[in-house]
């Protein structure tokens, strides 16, 4: 195995909480006797990881001013939980709990809370799952346990912020973030990611597991905003009960390297999911996603829509995956992935799937790739449009569709004019204006 992460496992080891020390000994030992994968691993065959062959250090706290920085963080009036370099900042969170919420930092749980982490730990991932997850079991010391008591109806969603950022070398974070939704309640989580910023090296190795009981609805918000030096290995597991539901919406800003594994695991019938996304690279970045819906029961629903936009010299990878099992009768499910590309460099590898063994189902899928309607330019630029807006105009109406499907109206607020102007400045979109 690569030695890149050593210096980082082996400081972990060393500040990990005794509680912690056996979970990450097995990690490590998983993650020690497999080999990083290649272009002939046949899920990482588009995406090479050349960018992780230097050597990171484990993270050190560090003390940003986050809007001094650069890095805006929209008001959503409920709690927020901010970690600079996977260290808790205290000074820009907001711990005000409404009634019905707990949350626990690993590393400051007590003998019960260790428990109750431990018994709910690894229930959506398992631990056979991909190596980096490995890697995160291995190095793990600092997480959340996130938990909404059974019944809890939240009107403001809790926000759990990770910033990468001023380290004189490259370093590493290795970031959990555990969900445990109690029967019937309702709550939302937005996941935001921040970091780059002037070029700052870091290799963030996040994973998050959603456990959903029965009869719970979760709307779970994964924003990717880091600029292209923070590299990005993500991989968020859900795991649903009877009648559950998950409203799952993901953002993707491009960076030298972004992967996202996305698993929804249907464990009762009735469930739930509806899984929307899109990503947004451009220079020569390149991002992946990678999803898999398990229809594991009978007489689940779940609709899947990714979307993006790729510019420049830049990649993208979607790989979408809906496995229907065998006693999964009686199941709905639809995959769609759509992508426009604004050069003639770039380019996208997209690849739907159904594996299908029940024999009473309804089941959808279908990929495009396609570049800005000439067509719809040349309409806009009769009444007056220049090129230049009438390409920035059709992108945003492009991406629009899946951003309106967020259900929270304050990150809608945040999400709409960040993207309008991104796309107002890209040179990858911008044509000589008329």
């Amino acid at each position: 195995m690569s030695d890149f992460m050593q210096q980082a496992l082996d400081s972990a080891a060393a500040s990990s909480p005794p509680w912690l020390q056996d979970w990450q000994r097995a990690g490590r030992q998983r993650w020690n006797a497999s080999p990083l994968p290649g272009r002939k691993t046949e899920h990482w065959k588009y995406s090479s990881l050349q960018s992780l062959q230097q050597s990171f250090a484990r993270a050190e706290p560090g003390d940003v001013e986050l809007a001094a920085a650069g890095i805006d963080l929209p008001d959503f009036d409920g709690p927020r939980l901010v970690f600079i370099n996977g260290y808790y900042s205290p000074l820009q969170s907001a711990c005000e709990l409404p009634e019905g919420v707990s949350i626990v930092r690993f590393a400051d749980a007590d003998e019960e809370q260790s428990r109750r982490i431990r018994a709910h730990l690894g229930l959506a991932t398992g631990r056979d799952e991909p190596l980096f997850t490995a890697l995160n079991d291995a190095a793990l010391a600092e997480g959340v346990f996130l938990e909404f008591a059974p019944g809890a109806r939240l009107s403001q969603p809790v926000h759990v912020v990770w910033v990468s950022a001023n380290q004189a070398q490259a370093f590493s974070i290795n970031q959990r973030l555990l969900v445990l939704c109690g029967e019937s309640s309702s709550a939302s989580v937005i996941e935001h990611f921040a970091g780059g910023i002037g070029g700052q090296r870091s290799f963030t190795n996040g994973v998050t597991e959603l456990l959903l009981q029965a009869g719970a609805t979760l709307c779970h918000y994964r924003l990717q905003l880091e600029q292209e030096a923070a590299l990005h290995i993500g991989r968020v597991q859900a795991r649903l009960a009877t009648n559950a539901t998950l409203n799952s919406f993901h953002l993707a800003l491009g960076s030298e390297l972004k992967r996202v594994d996305l698993v929804v695991d249907f464990c009762g019938e009735g469930g739930h999911c509806e899984v929307n996304g899109v990503y947004l690279p451009r220079g020569r970045e390149h991002i992946d996603y990678h999803t898999c819906i398990e229809h594991r029961v009978p007489n689940c629903t779940s609709s899947e829509t990714f979307r993006g936009i790729v510019g420049d010299d830049a990649t993208a990878v979607f790989n979408g995956r809906i496995h229907i099992h065998r006693d999964a009768q009686k199941t709905r499910a639809e995959l769609n992935n759509r992508n426009l590309l604004t050069s003639t460099r770039a380019e996208v590898n997209t690849k739907p799937e159904l594996e299908i063994y029940a024999d009473d189902v309804q089941c959808a899928h279908g990929a495009t790739v396609a570049q800005l309607d000439e067509q719809a330019l040349h309409y806009l630029r009769s009444r007056g449009v220049s090129r230049t807006e009438g390409e920035v105009m059709l992108s945003f109406g492009f991406i629009n569709e899946v951003i309106e499907s967020v259900r929270s109206a304050a990150l809608r607020d945040y999400l709409q004019p960040m993207l309008a102007s991104r796309f107002a400045r890209d040179p990858a979109l911008v044509g000589q204006a008329s």
